[in-house]
């Protein structure tokens, strides 16, 4: 099922994420290394059971194994990442500024892991990026420092306009932007 961008702001992410992926270089950047064949464990950086039961998640709370240019498909996602799917969740990220149109009464963006390597750059991964759509009167202003999106976690495939790949597979309507 093909995703088409709602808004010129949608549009607009999806311009930017080609533009990313088609960088020269892209391709080359380094395997991540696979969980196939190795013993599973726990990543550090992964929340804490009684803060994800609180709905508290991080970036690695959404990580799974895809190999570079690998396509998507939703078998990759793991029980834990499935799990959050419904559920209302704060996430701490950055707004993708190349998402917006304004700076101000923003209903829509790109949230993504960091300001430095994710998104910003080649070789961001399709976990690294959550699209948030904030609900009713809800909006908030362009910032380049860290915010938490509160909201309603879905899982939800967003594909390039050609077909060719998918750009984001996760959904945040966001109730509130601190």
């Amino acid at each position: 099922m093909t995703i088409r961008p709602k808004s010129l702001s949608q549009l607009v992410g999806l311009i930017c994420l080609a533009l990313i992926i088609a960088q020269p270089g892209f391709a080359e950047q380094p395997a991540r290394p696979s969980a196939a064949g190795a013993a599973t464990k726990e990543e550090p950086n992964r929340s804490r059971p009684s803060s994800k039961a609180k709905g508290d998640i991080s970036f690695d709370d959404l990580k799974f194994d895809i190999e570079p240019d690998a396509p998507y498909d939703p078998s990759m996602l793991t029980d834990s990442i499935r799990e959050l799917d419904g559920k209302v969740v704060k996430l701490r990220g950055f707004i993708l500024p190349s998402t917006l149109f304004r700076e101000t009464n923003i209903d829509e963006f790109v949230l993504v892991r960091d300001n430095q390597e994710c998104c910003f750059g080649p070789g961001a991964a399709l976990f690294d990026c959550v699209v948030v759509n904030l609900v009713g009167d809800v909006r908030t202003d362009f910032t380049t420092r860290p915010v938490t999106v509160t909201g309603k976690f879905r899982l939800k495939e967003y594909k390039y306009p050609d077909d060719s790949g998918h750009f984001a597979i996760f959904n945040l309507l966001g109730t509130a932007v601190k």
